[in-house]
């Protein structure tokens, strides 16, 4: 279980979640990545730039 970094709310997980793992905080909707898996540690996905061709 890990605590989310946007709103604190508990996100338990499967067993196997590994580093880099993208997913969906169930409270707020904002998009974590695990950037640790001992323990448990997620932060704020970085958000993708539109590229428009440049």
């Amino acid at each position: 279980m890990a605590e989310c970094p946007v709103c604190g709310a508990d996100i338990e997980f499967k067993d196997g979640v590994v580093e880099g793992e993208l997913l969906e905080c169930p409270e707020c909707g904002t998009e974590l990545e695990v950037i640790s898996t001992d323990p448990i540690t997620l932060q704020e996905a970085p958000q993708e730039e539109e590229d428009w061709g440049e």
